[in-house]
């Protein structure tokens, strides 16, 4: 954890801001094992001393979930999973797990997702294929325009390549938020090393060791935290950009993500919102689809319409309070790599918003 990002940004306790509404400020506990400038193990500790709950930093990573102990209960495994295996080993162990362990699951995003973020920075790969997520980020950041001084949210970072293209397109702290920690192991690697290292999937459960040079002149801005889309751990209003690019079908409640970046940015500042609607009951109950299991509504199940008036003040009973679309959505094309023989195609919806 950058004590940079911290003094600036203070986080405040995501437990207390879940369960009472209340922006409680987190303090430095223990400290371990640390560096100048970044702390690679320790605590925070929130200020309420009828709460006082504990989130670890590990690996330089703080843990700000509001369900601490159900998160940690889940991601235990991977927190303590080896980093040192063997190329070759890691296939092996691939094999004996099976194709529906858990262990190649991890190993499927991780391939998707780094291949996407960094392939194109891959000399082997061929023009135009990898680096979806930079296209549409870039496309959203140029027809925003101008946005006040300040840091920037990136929720849901994934591999954390758009923490690094928002890192410079500006010149102030970017802060990237996921709650998959393989992935921003991943981006925490690039942060500190300049080199992104998956696995890519061959095809079945043959994957190869990619390591990818990856260096970012803006990297020394940017810091990567486990956390949650729809409980950021910040007080309001302290961004001055937030982008969440193909997060609101991966969230459990649409509307509840749409008020957290509605609340997460500064007057004056923007919102990037991109999303394929690809809804899945893993993520999302059906109930909360956006239109997507409604076709005899009055939206014919259309997502498109019914986040149109989620995004107008008063036109839904969730819709947001003061962001507002600037000018029209756009469609941009995205690919995302299976294996060798399998890409699939997505129209990712991408929306610009000021505050």
């Amino acid at each position: 954890m950058r004590l940079s990002h911290f003094e600036r940004l203070r986080p405040v306790c995501p437990r207390c801001l879940a369960t009472r509404g209340v922006a409680v400020p987190l303090a430095l506990g223990i400290v371990e094992a640390a560096d100048t400038g970044e702390v690679h193990w320790g605590t925070l500790v929130c200020g309420d001393g009828a709460c006082a709950m504990e989130y670890p930093i590990v690996d330089g990573a703080p843990i700000l979930v509001p369900d601490l102990r159900g998160w940690m209960a889940a991601n235990g495994h991977l927190l303590t999973a080896r980093a040192d295996i063997p190329a070759a080993m890691e296939g092996v162990l691939g094999d004996g797990f099976g194709p529906d362990s858990a262990f190649n699951a991890t190993r499927q995003h991780l391939s998707s997702y780094g291949w996407d973020h960094y392939g194109d920075l891959d000399p082997a790969t061929p023009d135009g294929q990898a680096g979806s997520v930079v296209r549409c980020l870039a496309a959203g950041l140029d027809r925003l325009g101008p946005l006040p001084a300040g840091p920037v949210l990136d929720l849901g970072c994934g591999a954390g390549r758009t923490s690094f293209e928002l890192a410079a397109r500006g010149d102030d702290l970017v802060l990237g938020l996921d709650l998959h920690w393989p992935l921003l192991t991943l981006a925490r690697r690039v942060m500190a090393r300049g080199e992104a290292v998956f696995p890519l999937r061959r095809s079945g459960i043959a994957y190869d060791r990619q390591r990818i040079e990856a260096r970012f002149a803006a990297a020394e801005r940017v810091d990567f935290w486990i956390g949650d889309a729809l409980f950021p751990p910040f007080a309001p209003q302290s961004f001055a950009l937030v982008a969440a690019m193909n997060v609101l079908d991966c969230v459990a409640s649409p509307p509840a993500l749409l008020r957290a970046i509605d609340g997460m940015v500064a007057d004056g500042g923007g919102a990037l919102l991109a999303t394929p609607f690809d809804w899945s009951t893993q993520a999302t109950p059906v109930e909360a689809w956006l239109g997507g299991h409604s076709q005899r509504g009055d939206d014919a199940g259309r997502c498109e319409a019914v986040l149109a008036r989620l995004l107008t003040p008063g036109a839904h009973p969730q819709s947001v309070e003061r962001l507002h679309p600037l000018g029209e959505p756009v469609d941009v094309p995205w690919t995302v790599r299976m294996h060798d023989r399998a890409f699939m195609q997505y129209r990712t919806h991408l929306v610009m918003l000021r505050a």
